[in-house]
């Protein structure tokens, strides 16, 4: 039984309890929260440690899931390394790059496990997709299109502290794009604008985006992004080759349809949002963190993979300010 201590008791730190307390071979050791309430609604209903700090509930734990906010995101993942406890962390790592390499630099020769939460890599469809492109279905893959659309805008408090559209919401985009491509992108192309809330522009943000990632052998990649879709989470993934294609598209609760004389194949809207759409793959992601800390082996989703995507949300700043085709290297160096 792995024991694992929750840092952060927010709506995704919720979310992760429930997923912990489920996984057969976990046992959610302790929790922690600075704002005491969450985690006491966490303690009592699960009947876990509520731990006085993130210190203690590291120390109870085998391994440590980091919920919390951006900012302190780096800082337990060094708290949780200095204590020797494999770790799964949220994306980002932090909204600086420099602040990731110093983390990097500060956890080198660590040897337990350390997994971001790119949740979507482990969506049983976006995985059957690039499976079949791997097995050849497709024949030589030549493009990826990713559709990710939020339901609706989020909290103007919480978009002041997301660090952008690119590193809050597409950095998942930018992850599953290197997850079907098989390639690092070299170069990257940002658009978007300020449709959904023009005062956005207020907040050096945008809610609408399309973006074009290249790779060395010529690979394409359009991710295409708005804050707020009136029809529901939308979330599709189309691998294109020489041979064919494949598609991992929408989810519905269920998938009857309904025929009358005012309606013809009406279905269910989409699930509501990212805790209802992939509750599946953070199922699976867990479950294969846990598997990786049972034989310390490199998760599917690695530290350096959320270097790599933080790097593609940098670029494509750059590129939107600057309207320009940004290679990577510029951004690492």
């Amino acid at each position: 039984m792995i024991r694992i201590a929750l840092l952060g008791c927010g709506r995704i730190g919720k979310m992760h309890a429930a997923t912990i307390v489920r996984a057969e071979n976990a046992e959610l050791a302790a929790v922690y929260d600075p704002v005491g309430a969450a985690a006491d609604e966490i303690g009592r209903l699960y009947d876990c440690k509520v731990a006085a700090s993130a210190e203690e509930a590291i120390a109870l734990a085998d391994a440590v899931l980091i919920a919390t906010s951006t900012p302190t995101h780096a800082d337990l993942i060094e708290a949780s390394a200095s204590a020797g406890k494999a770790i799964f962390c949220e994306k980002p790592i932090d909204l600086s790059l420099a602040r990731v390499a110093a983390c990097r630099e500060a956890i080198k020769g660590f040897d337990r496990p350390i997994q971001i939460g790119f949740n979507r890599r482990f969506d049983p469809g976006h995985r059957a997709a690039r499976d079949a492109a791997r097995a050849g279905e497709i024949g030589d893959l030549q493009q990826v299109v990713i559709t990710s659309r939020d339901p609706g805008l989020a909290s103007r408090d919480y978009l002041k502290v997301s660090g952008g559209i690119f590193k809050d919401m597409t950095i998942h985009d930018f992850d599953l794009a290197r997850f079907m491509l098989g390639e690092e992108p070299i170069e990257v192309f940002a658009t978007g604008a300020a449709l959904v809330d023009p005062t956005l522009a207020e907040l050096g943000d945008i809610d609408s985006a399309m973006v074009v990632l290249r790779t060395e052998s010529g690979k394409l990649c359009h991710i295409n992004n708005s804050r707020a879709a009136a029809y529901g989470y939308d979330q599709r993934v189309e691998l294109f080759g020489s041979k064919g294609m494949v598609i991992s598209g929408n989810r519905r609760a269920h998938h009857l349809e309904r025929f009358d004389a005012t309606t013809t194949g009406a279905g269910e809207p989409y699930l509501n949002f990212f805790v209802e759409r992939y509750a599946e793959a953070f199922t699976l992601g867990l479950q294969s963190f846990l598997r990786c800390v049972a034989e310390n082996r490199t998760p599917d989703a690695t530290f350096e993979d959320g270097e790599k995507s933080l790097a593609l949300a940098e670029a494509a700043n750059r590129s939107l300010a600057e309207g320009r085709f940004v290679k990577v290297a510029e951004i690492l160096g």
